[in-house]
């Protein structure tokens, strides 16, 4: 085997899988199957592509041979006319493509479908990002702070009663769309935030899944001209990816917002954001990604680091804590707050978080909690708390960050990191 075919191979997983199974759990209505010839289809591309060479179309060679084995599958389970019928629809690569729906696009389709009002919030993201976006079970647990087994046990039951249940692999009607949109926003959002700062490996950015989320995002935005959470979120996602280019160097290493060279930003971008957030905030309907966005927007059109507003973005954190509160949000305006009034006062409030044990495992209350020791100079309690950071990150990356960090305050507090 080449050393070119893993790397083509990891690259088609990345950008096609959630189509591969999007398109045969449409076609057949069978969840299990479609992971499983997807699977397969992977499985027999590390066979042949070494031998017969990578293919013109990576990804429709993996639908045709997902396809093949599901057809297999089910000529073999007799499963009865209509199934059959449904297989041999599929030997035709454009027809079984081309259905028309409301939805232009398999994955966003499926993303209502998983998202049934028969699952649990949680759940219904879950499945959508294991199924479509291919995270593994590891990665959606870390999304959702929880441990692996406890994910793994959420994904197994919300399965079962798909199942049992008999919920339909269908497109809901236009009056249902909207009980729906919340939890689409939302497998939006943690896609989006595993390409933007992804949990586990060693890159900070996963730019195709970033940039997978930004395309389903703004099919959905164009959907629903007049959802302004949709807008915002779009706008969101534009606003922080404009800064990718700067946020890490040319070794790989996080540079942090302060630090980054806002020349690299993509200005471009950044303006399409601003008037997509404008565009919602008229709709006077405000929900938390509109919020976050107004908050990316004062960090992107701000000429330099010293020139953001703090205070606004301590007021705008505020007012998500009150219609989305979560121990984040505040670890994020206790940041803010920080900012604007000094790190002693952010200080006090990240310590009451830790208190109280809701981010527990969390890395970023360390590290949060280390970065605002080191500004008050108490570089030995500083470089306790990047070690405890340091034990709980997972990416490379930011253990790198981490670690910098630790060295500079412990040379400051006369210690070895």
């Amino acid at each position: 085997m080449t050393e070119e075919i893993p790397a083509v191979l990891a690259r088609a997983f990345r950008d096609e899988w959630g189509q591969v199974v999007a398109t045969l759990i449409r076609v057949t209505g069978d969840w299990d199957l479609a992971e499983e010839c997807a699977q397969e289809a992977f499985a027999l591309a590390l066979q042949s592509w070494p031998r017969d060479g990578v293919p013109r179309s990576p990804g429709a060679w993996l639908t045709t041979a997902a396809r093949n084995r599901a057809t297999d599958r089910l000529r073999r389970a007799a499963v009865g006319a209509a199934k059959l019928r449904e297989a041999a629809a599929m030997a035709h690569d454009t027809e079984f493509l081309e259905v028309p729906d409301e939805i232009p696009d398999d994955r966003l389709r499926l993303m209502f479908t998983c998202c049934h009002p028969a699952l649990a919030p949680e759940a219904r993201v879950a499945l959508t990002l294991r199924t479509l976006a291919g995270l593994s079970t590891a990665e959606i647990a870390r999304a959702f702070l929880v441990g692996e087994q406890t994910m793994s046990k959420r994904l197994t039951r919300a399965k079962q009663k798909i199942k049992n249940a008999g919920i339909p692999y269908r497109v809901p009607p236009a009056h249902l769309l909207p009980e729906r949109t919340p939890a689409v926003l939302a497998v939006l959002y943690l896609l989006f935030n595993e390409g933007y700062a992804a949990t586990a490996g060693a890159d900070l950015l996963r730019l195709d899944l970033a940039g997978e989320a930004i395309r389903l995002a703004r099919v959905l935005a164009e959907l629903m001209p007049d959802e302004p959470e949709a807008l915002g979120l779009f706008a969101l996602m534009l606003l922080h990816h404009a800064r990718r280019e700067a946020r890490t160097g040319q070794d790989g290493e996080l540079i942090t917002l302060e630090e980054q060279d806002r020349a690299c930003w993509d200005r471009v971008a950044i303006a399409e954001g601003v008037e997509l957030l404008d565009s919602a905030l008229r709709r006077r309907r405000p929900g938390p990604y509109q919020i976050q966005a107004a908050i990316a927007a004062c960090h992107a059109t701000a000429d330099s680091a010293e020139e953001t507003d703090w205070p606004q973005i301590a007021a705008l954190y505020g007012q998500l804590a009150r219609i989305a509160p979560s121990a984040v949000v505040e670890l994020n305006r206790a940041v803010a707050i920080s900012m604007a009034d000094g790190p002693a006062v952010g200080l006090r409030l990240v310590e009451a978080l830790r208190d109280r044990g809701e981010l527990v495992g969390y890395y970023l209350l360390p590290a949060t909690r280390a970065d605002l020791l080191r500004r008050l100079r108490r570089d030995a309690e500083a470089a306790s708390a990047y070690r405890e950071a340091l034990a709980l990150t997972t990416t490379d990356t930011e253990r790198r960050y981490l670690a910098r960090r630790l060295d500079e305050v412990s040379k400051n507090a006369g210690d070895t990191p």
